[in-house]
């Protein structure tokens, strides 16, 4: 693949994931202008239906951007002691990388679903606070975007070597 290509890749990858964040800090700010009381862990607010189409977006264009990444990353795999023992430098940088994508994209997706799904409820609820979860889904995009593109870099100079 060309190196144009392959810029314009990670350009997209991490164009995804910095939109996917900004949505999720946004819904947080929707969020936050609801009212609400809070009382130590225990919350009654009204669900923001801003917040719930923004922390849907997000959680959409994260997916987006972690299929693009390991669509186009291809695949990587160690499957043995003895394969990650003889694999070079880079493969096994590429390996730790895609597995920290993943771990990356279900804490960030499961951070922006529950934060969305308290903005689901058709009337005002109470219970544990949601405080924080779509703010944080949203900073793991951030760090999605990081790890996507080391593992796609690290993925195409193994095959390009």
């Amino acid at each position: 693949m060309g190196k144009v290509a392959g810029a314009f890749i990670c350009i997209l990858i991490v164009g995804l994931d910095v939109v996917a964040g900004i949505l999720g800090i946004e819904a947080e700010v929707e969020e936050n202008k609801v009212k609400h009381l809070r009382l130590w862990i225990f919350e009654c607010r009204q669900p923001s239906k801003q917040a719930l189409k923004l922390g849907l977006a997000a959680a959409g264009v994260l997916a987006i951007a972690h299929v693009i990444a390991n669509l186009l990353g291809g695949c990587n795999c160690i499957c043995s002691q003895e394969e990650f023992a003889k694999a070079s430098p880079s493969r096994k940088l590429s390996v730790a990388c895609f597995v920290f994508t993943w771990i990356i994209f279900a804490a960030g997706l499961g951070m922006l679903v529950i934060g969305t799904w308290s903005n689901h409820k058709s009337n005002a609820s109470c219970g544990f606070t949601h405080h924080h979860f779509l703010s944080i889904g949203g900073i793991l995009c951030f760090v999605h975007a990081l790890f996507s593109i080391a593992y796609y870099v690290s993925t195409v100079a193994i095959v390009s070597v």
